[in-house]
């Protein structure tokens, strides 16, 4: 059973719908008199998925409390949560801000910062023509720092703007622009986890990006010791690093080694490892068909877990464990799903790039019933969509209609989850953020339904259950498919709300390339 809660002071005609909370006079508190003290109190309809729960218990987890408060000391960690009439009076001197709706930070597990100006790119539909024609040109650009400046401002803009306080983000192939973006995001106050992009062969147009295999190593080291674990302030650090190899395609057997060697140097430091895994599997030509041609290996993930010499065999230290995280894995086999819940690596789910590449739909059913946390991932830009929301949207939409049994409706509870929490938990760091559990770094997400006349006239009127638990869940699932961007009234990370991104023409001036 959900724990619903409900505040005396919103209406009948307000249940669920939070939009009110800004819109009316509710009863007065101490709290609505006093500011500049040393805590802060978000007041509004909270959700979020207490505890730690697997994604198919996410429901019973579920906290709602449509006239609720979230108290953040002021070391920026949650102090309490509950509903607003309730507050302890300890905290009844600190300062309050109102809002609609108060969710924790959205985590996205699986972003390209070089792409970001690559959404909507034509260039053949499948992955690797796509790339070819599209994304090694466009990644490329990144070689000129000024550019790569303004990619990083609009980057951290676009994440701000959309609520996602923590990303697995998937790096250029340049130091300068891994600068650029380590920098900016630091500034902002986001949580950033990231690494150069790794190829050391491909195509033509990928020359660009190729170094050599001595360098692969060596820039990646270099990285790893200058910027992982930056902005830690004596807490988990806003800043850490991935040891990123493109795909296997973009690599060879000898790289694969070295990298491994260099992960298991690396890894009681808390370094991750991020790649692609399984997109994409067009009969003959695809991804997955040419990865095993090239490796002779009987799986796909063979090639990460060290296993990448002909036949499967060893030749190297596996990439896999808890900082691992596979973006896609649409194609896996049962037998790499249970390799990857023994390793503790993640996945990150990506269902508008899966349908704008025509890369096939991740058995929702069979992958998170095998154990394996499935976080949710945008992939800008294969992915169309830089919020979580919209990608949960696109999950839900997807996953209902998978063919027969396997066909399911995923509860607004999971969708939650799955976009919050399991990132969380992707990230070695569910510990530190993912929900409003009290101890943990508040990073929220405030959001103001007024701001969009349809999100706020489906809160409003909108059917809801007689029964209120039920209607909290219709209340929810109507928010998160429903919630754009410009909904969004404040970003909160450990405490500390943050200023809107540099313009993108002012990050172009300030860069020198205008």
């Amino acid at each position: 059973m959900a724990h619903t809660e409900r505040g005396d002071d919103v209406g009948e005609a307000a249940r669920g719908t939070g939009s009110e909370l800004v819109r009316e006079h509710a009863p007065t508190h101490p709290l609505d008199r006093v500011a500049n003290r040393p805590g802060h109190v978000y007041r509004g309809h909270v959700f979020h998925i207490a505890g730690s729960p697997r994604v198919q218990d996410a429901d019973a987890h579920l906290v709602a409390i449509t006239d609720g408060a979230v108290a953040v000391g002021a070391d920026g960690r949650i102090a309490w949560v509950g509903q607003w009439r309730d507050l302890p009076v300890e905290y009844a001197s600190w300062r309050v801000t109102r809002a609609g709706f108060v969710l924790p930070g959205f985590v996205d597990a699986h972003a390209h910062f070089p792409q970001t100006y690559s959404q909507a790119a034509h260039g053949g539909g499948q992955l690797l023509e796509w790339l070819e024609q599209c994304i090694f040109p466009a990644e490329a650009r990144l070689a000129d720092p000024a550019f790569a400046e303004l990619v990083a401002h609009d980057f951290v803009a676009r994440r701000i703007a959309t609520g996602t306080t923590a990303a697995m983000v998937f790096g250029s192939a340049f130091p300068a622009a891994q600068d650029a973006l380590y920098r900016t995001s630091l500034a902002a106050g986001l949580r950033t986890v990231s690494g150069r992009g790794i190829q050391t062969v491909g195509p033509p147009a990928a020359a660009p990006l190729i170094t050599s295999e001595r360098d692969a190593v060596d820039l990646t080291a270099r990285e790893i010791a200058r910027w992982h674990g930056s902005g830690s302030d004596g807490r988990s650090a806003l800043v850490q690093v991935a040891i990123v190899p493109r795909f296997s395609l973009s690599t060879t057997a000898h790289t694969l080694a070295a990298l491994g060697e260099l992960y298991a140097s690396v890894k009681d430091q808390g370094v991750y490892v991020h790649t692609h895994l399984s997109e994409n599997n067009r009969a003959g030509t695809g991804e997955i068909a040419a990865v095993l041609g090239t490796y002779g290996v009987e799986r796909y993930l063979d090639t990460y877990d060290g296993r990448f010499l002909p036949g499967s065999r060893r030749g190297g230290e596996s990439l896999l464990g808890r900082r691992t995280i596979m973006a896609h894995a649409v194609h896996c086999h049962d037998d790499e799903l249970a390799r990857m819940l023994d390793a503790g690596t993640s996945v990150a789910h990506c269902p508008t790039s899966q349908l704008f590449l025509g890369s096939g739909t991740m058995p929702w059913r069979r992958t998170v019933s095998s154990g394996v946390t499935v976080a949710m991932g945008t992939d800008v830009g294969a992915g169309d969509e830089w919020s979580i929301p919209g990608v949960l949207a696109a999950s839900y939409g997807v996953h209902l209609s998978e063919p027969g049994e396997e066909s399911v409706a995923i509860a607004p509870a999971e969708l939650l989850f799955s976009g919050t929490l399991a990132g969380a938990r992707a990230l070695d760091c569910e510990g530190v953020f993912g929900n409003l559990d009290v101890g943990k770094d508040a990073d929220l997400v405030l959001v103001d339904p007024t701001r969009v006349h349809a999100l706020d006239m489906t809160l409003r009127y909108g059917i809801r259950a007689e029964d209120e638990a039920t209607a909290q869940r219709q209340t929810l699932f109507a928010l998160l498919l429903g919630l754009h961007e410009a909904a969004i009234s404040g970003v909160v990370v450990r405490g500390r709300r943050l200023e809107p991104a540099v313009d993108p023409a002012v990050g172009l001036a300030e860069s020198g390339a205008a």
